[in-house]
């Protein structure tokens, strides 16, 4: 076998060794490359946050999504928190009202933004949704020992001091948020009513959000608490009653025998009832054998304190 030949031999084998192991290696890099994209598209659907900044933080821990999503959390919330302070004294008059009723329980909340635009994002919505859940869990806890009709009154400090689950306040929760969508924001105020088994929860909500079920949300809002009503249609009573008062705008309850003061009357019972000009609420309620114990009304932006315009 002539060198020449043995030589040319070797140099093949040798060349199809490399080619081998560099078709391998492309391979695995392929691989690692699908993997790599995979994480990065699960850690930006589950946070929200920048492919960029999701990209840096599995490249920073070494493709651990968990710690990547820890990191991203707190880089945010130290973002929020930052800007959260330059926006303090921007007027916040936008938002949303929130309102949930379940068991014998509710709660009315008010969530302020800068823009109506941030008033349909998603994640200003969550922000409400965090805050009407702090708020009744909140209330629940505090009021688990007592009996009777229970109604709590929260504003900005003490809402902002309430837990939203693993040491977070409302006030980290709203921070957050700011971080993420760039508007000064707040929690205004907030209302819970508990009732006995024998009562009545009303509600309604206008200019209401498409797409949120759980958490009622719009401009106004309204809660009646109210005794009595035909079975099977107490549900149906209660939103007529919670219309009127988004509708009409009464300040004080009055009694049943109170006579009308026309147009200008501000106590609901004499008020003309708007599903049926022929008739005071007064009167509506007395056909629906019941009777209307509290109320309370939500504009978002308005004064507190003063009747809205």
């Amino acid at each position: 076998m002539s060198l020449s030949f043995l030589f040319r031999t070797v140099t093949r084998d040798v060349a199809k060794v490399s080619l081998c192991q560099h078709v391998q290696s492309l391979h695995t890099g392929c691989q690692l490359l699908a993997t790599d994209k995979a994480l990065l598209m699960k850690l930006r659907k589950g946070t929200g946050y920048t492919f960029i900044n999701c990209k840096k933080a599995l490249e920073k821990f070494d493709n651990d999504i968990a710690q990547a999503e820890t990191w991203l959390h707190e880089q945010a919330q130290k973002e929020g928190w930052s800007k959260a302070n330059k926006l303090e004294g921007r007027k916040a008059k936008e938002g949303l009202i929130g309102l949930f009723v379940g068991d014998k329980a509710a709660v009315m909340v008010e969530v302020n933004c800068e823009t109506d635009f941030v008033a349909r994002n998603e994640k200003f919505q969550q922000l409400v949704k965090d805050v009407a859940f702090a708020t009744l869990a909140h209330h629940q806890n505090k009021s688990r020992s007592q009996e009777g009709y229970i109604k709590s009154v929260l504003a900005g400090e003490e809402l902002n001091k309430l837990s939203v689950g693993e040491g977070a306040s409302l006030a980290d929760q709203v921070a957050l948020t700011i971080g993420r969508l760039g508007e000064n924001m707040s929690v205004k105020r907030a209302v819970t009513v508990g009732v006995p088994a024998e009562w009545n929860i009303g509600s309604y909500v206008h200019g209401g959000v498409s797409g949120q079920t759980e958490v009622a949300m719009g401009r106004y809002g309204a809660l009646v608490v109210f005794q009595g009503g035909k079975e099977a249609e107490q549900e149906t009573l209660g939103r007529k009653l919670g219309q009127h008062i988004v509708g009409e705008s009464p300040i004080s309850l009055g009694n049943m025998d109170d006579l009308p003061c026309g147009e200008s009357e501000t106590r609901l019972l004499p008020q003309t009832f708007l599903g049926d000009p022929n008739r005071t609420v007064a009167q509506f309620l007395r056909g629906q054998q019941a009777r209307v114990l509290d109320f309370v009304r939500f504009q978002c932006g308005e004064v507190i304190g003063e009747k809205a315009e």
